[in-house]
């Protein structure tokens, strides 16, 4: 039997004599008919759902993978970006500790050229001009033996 209801010729043709019995045949027939539609519809209903399962699955992976891209790759220019600092900042602190080192270097050289004139002053033996220029160091020494 095809999908389409029994149409009443074709219930005369089979039982023209008993009208009754052809009828409830009719209706089993249609009672047939909807059970097996009723089934269908719920099984393409079922794979439909299904099938829009397994792609929503698949979407939702897809997802969490971008995410996890993006995740590391935010983490990557943020590590890159802190390396960034810290270089920079060590750059500055080495600059500035070699100043400093530099202004000391150049105090204690200072001194002692001072003090080393001051002892030679002192004990005759030594005489002589220390002059600093700059970066430059112009030097006379007289060395006089008694």
């Amino acid at each position: 039997m095809g999908t389409q209801n029994v149409s009443e010729a074709h219930i005369e043709r089979i039982c023209p004599a008993d009208n009754e019995q052809c009828l409830k045949l009719e209706k089993a027939a249609i009672k047939i008919q909807s059970w097996w539609r009723g089934n269908m519809v719920r099984w393409t209903l079922l794979h439909a759902a299904l099938r829009a399962w397994v792609i929503q699955c698949w979407w939702r992976s897809m997802q969490a993978k971008m995410l996890e891209q993006r995740r590391r790759l935010a983490l990557r220019l943020y590590t890159c970006q802190e390396w960034a600092v810290v270089k920079v900042q060590a750059q500055v602190r080495m600059w500035q500790a070699h100043r400093r080192f530099l202004q000391v270097y150049q105090a204690a050289w200072i001194i002692q050229s001072h003090w080393r004139w001051h002892a030679s002053q002192t004990r005759g033996l030594i005489q002589g001009r220390y002059e600093v220029r700059a970066s430059q160091l112009e030097l006379d020494i007289e060395i006089l033996m008694t």
